[in-house]
């Protein structure tokens, strides 16, 4: 059961996020970016209040850099829209499960080491080159009570 409101078009949009954000992450690392999405959506919270839908999600200004690239213009594959309908469906994986940020520090052939806060929240762990940051219950008490 969907833990989100999703249409077919939302699918492929989130499908091509996920693509687009973290494809050599493999489909784990997709999961973990459409974790932090659905996350984003259901927590009401810190620079996420209001975001009720996939398309307020994937299109909050400065909210993910692979917009300004082409992949994620590309027509969304089966692959990714069974991953992000898992992710709608509320599948949730360490360490995105109460993430609500993400990032690839470094260089693409050269990751460099997670640093201990993001936006002020601690990190969580990291899935190959992108680490996880998730709020304190302080800051965001909604993203821990979402299931």
């Amino acid at each position: 059961m969907a833990v989100v409101k999703a249409r077919k078009q939302d699918i492929d949009m989130l499908a091509r996020l996920l693509r687009a954000e973290a494809e050599t992450e493999g489909e784990m690392g997709m999961l973990l970016v459409g974790n932090v999405g659905i996350n984003r959506i259901r927590a009401n919270c810190s620079d996420f209040k209001g975001i009720r839908i996939i398309p307020q999600m994937v299109n909050q200004p400065h909210a993910f850099e692979a917009l300004q690239h082409g992949m994620y213009y590309q027509n969304a594959r089966e692959r990714e829209r069974r991953l992000a309908q898992r992710t709608v469906n509320g599948e949730r994986n360490w360490p995105s499960k109460f993430s609500l940020w993400y990032f690839r520090p470094g260089t693409f052939e050269n990751p460099g080491p997670c640093p201990p806060t993001w936006y002020n929240q601690p990190f969580v762990g990291r899935w190959k080159k992108h680490c996880f940051y998730e709020p304190t219950p302080k800051e965001c008490e909604n993203v821990y009570n979402t299931f």
